[in-house]
């Protein structure tokens, strides 16, 4: 790939430094929130003696808070891998996906209390 006049783009070190960090930040973080998201299943404890749930909801939203952030993670990590090739800013991305794995795990977790309900 070259410029318009005939050069390689040039890539900014801080800023593949940068996006490398942020990305190790977001896979971790993935991984966090997808253990967090497993034990949402606890919520189920009070169905049946206590209060009634919804189980589909219920399951829905225990595997988007395990499954989605690191769905989010591979997304970001695709992306700065596309903008590294073609010598573009990659450090934002990595920020955008932090960002949309905490509140993709709080709409897994919203989706999980939603379906139980107290007696």
């Amino acid at each position: 790939m070259t410029t318009a006049s005939g050069a390689p783009p040039v890539r900014r070190t801080w800023d593949v430094v940068l996006s490398i960090a942020l990305l190790v930040v977001l896979v971790a973080l993935a991984a966090v929130l997808g253990f967090a998201g497993a034990f949402l299943v606890m919520a189920s404890d009070s169905c049946g003696a206590s209060g009634t749930c919804r189980t589909e909801v219920l399951s829905a939203g225990v595997f988007i808070a395990m499954l989605g952030p690191a769905a989010v993670a591979v997304v970001a990590i695709a992306s700065v891998v596309e903008r590294l090739i073609r010598a573009r800013l990659a450090f934002w991305p990595p920020l955008v996906g932090i960002g949309t794995a905490v509140l993709v795990w709080i709409g897994g977790a919203a989706l999980t209390f939603s379906a139980v309900t107290p007696a």
